[in-house]
């Protein structure tokens, strides 16, 4: 792949991968929901009304979990590709696509901070809870990936921004 190519897919799989974490924060508030009324009930001595929640939640970190593994081979070749291509490819003319990468990037790190936020409040809800097994910490595994390749990516765009702007021509020589 050339340099635009290598920039058209990293922009592409950021995208998928901020949508991917936008549609679960939803799904992590709701459960970070039905959890507080869970402990609720349960402080208030009420029959336990949502018996499906230790299971739903299991099924819905096990699918998220498999879902990170099967985009994570693909940042690690496209990281390894864009690792191994000369800085002087970089050129100038890709300048505003790399600068639309780097926006890329930072949308996704915003997505990333919303899950990571969702996550606290779920972590928070979850404290003390012994009522259910929940596969808490493979949730935070999750999450401690999806951190991992955000930043991995901020910085990949970061450096691909500042090596086409170094090899930008200067204005007086157009």
């Amino acid at each position: 792949m050339n340099t635009e190519q290598l920039l058209e897919q990293l922009s592409i799989q950021c995208d998928h991968l901020r949508s991917l974490l936008q549609q679960q924060v939803p799904v992590l508030r709701d459960f970070s929901r039905r959890l507080l009324q869970i402990t609720q009930q349960l402080r208030k001595n009420i029959d336990v009304r949502d018996n499906t929640f230790a299971e739903e939640f299991n099924q819905y970190v096990k699918n998220l979990r498999d879902t990170l593994d099967q985009v994570e081979p693909g940042w690690t070749e496209l990281r390894t590709q864009i690792r191994h291509t000369p800085e002087k490819s970089w050129n100038g003319d890709l300048a505003l696509a790399a600068k639309g990468l780097n926006i890329r990037a930072k949308a996704l790190s915003v997505a990333c901070d919303e899950f990571t936020t969702q996550y606290d409040i779920f972590g928070k809800q979850y404290k003390n809870f012994t009522a259910a097994k929940l596969n808490v910490w493979l949730l935070t595994s999750c999450q401690t990936d999806i951190n991992s390749l955000t930043g991995k990516v901020l910085f990949l765009a970061r450096e691909i921004a500042r090596k086409t702007e170094q090899n930008r021509e200067p204005l007086h020589e157009r």
